[in-house]
């Protein structure tokens, strides 16, 4: 972090995230150092970190917020995070499913998203343990012409379940329902990543309807933006090594691309360099 100057805003609170996580804690003055920025930018960066819920301001500086690894923020409060990043997220990752394949998409504010970026793609069958992602394609049907299914549209099914503060549905109906299925491709949002505990989330049964969620597709894709770097949940349910791959946003600091790509096989940073830094290509 030695000379920053030209950083867009969002890769600058990137770098400050990384470093108030690595070391605990921040001071305003060594940052303006470091980052060769004004002291008022980095007022406002912190600003910005602490209205996300990511830092806590305090006296001259800002430390890392403390919330215990079983609180579930609802969809709500999730939804209004890092929008630009999710829809960069969303975009890329729809090139990645082929008209006509079996997909899954599991709960999630990105995932939701993407199912957006998805209602064009032709005969493709959907499986979701998500009710917002479900609305998504449901909504869009009711759309047609005299209420009639647009020709190419997406079958969904819809799992059933006991549904989470995060509009999930999981427990034992999701799971043996999943468990029957086979797709193609699986879209997989996430609480937290990390190279320690991989994948995790604060929430028990949600943890066992993801691994079973991964057990049934043939490729596993993590749509996950930059702030989930370094976030631990209650349960971790899966390796970054058992991730085919992973779609996240340029706000992802180069200490992060590099432990990640040290891990997973496929890197994809949306909007940079045609969508990609592609882990594998680099061993």
């Amino acid at each position: 972090m030695s000379d920053h100057q030209n950083l867009l805003a969002e890769q600058r609170r990137a770098l400050i995230l990384d470093e108030v996580r690595r070391r605990g804690g921040v001071r305003v003055n060594e940052l303006t150092r470091r980052l060769n920025v004004s002291d008022m930018t980095i007022r406002r960066d912190l600003d910005a970190l602490a209205r996300q819920g990511v830092v806590e301001k305090v006296h001259g500086g800002a430390v890392p917020l403390v919330e215990t690894s079983s609180h579930e923020p609802g969809f709500e409060a999730k939804s209004a995070l890092e929008l630009g990043a999710k829809e960069e997220i969303a975009r890329t990752a729809a090139r990645l499913v082929a008209p006509g394949s079996a997909i899954a998409l599991s709960g999630g504010t990105t995932t939701f998203a993407l199912a957006g970026h998805l209602l064009d793609v032709p005969d493709l069958t959907v499986v979701t343990n998500s009710v917002r992602v479900a609305d998504v394609f449901h909504t869009a049907q009711q759309a047609g012409a005299a209420g009639e299914a647009r020709p190419g549209a997406a079958t969904v099914v819809l799992t059933g379940g006991v549904r989470t503060p995060s509009d999930a549905l999981v427990g034992p109906v999701a799971d043996q329902a999943i468990g029957s299925l086979h797709f193609d491709v699986l879209f997989l949002g996430v609480h937290g990543i990390s190279v320690e505990a991989g994948l995790s989330t604060p929430n028990l049964a949600e943890a066992e309807t993801n691994r079973r969620l991964m057990r049934s597709a043939r490729r596993v894709v993590v749509v996950a933006d930059h702030t989930k770097w370094g976030t631990v949940g209650l349960s971790s349910f899966a390796r970054l090594d058992e991730v085919g791959t992973l779609v996240t946003d340029a706000g992802l600091s180069p200490r992060a691309r590099e432990e990640m790509a040290e891990h997973l096989p496929d890197l994809v940073v949306a909007g940079e360099d045609g969508d990609g830094v592609a882990a594998g290509d680099e061993r």
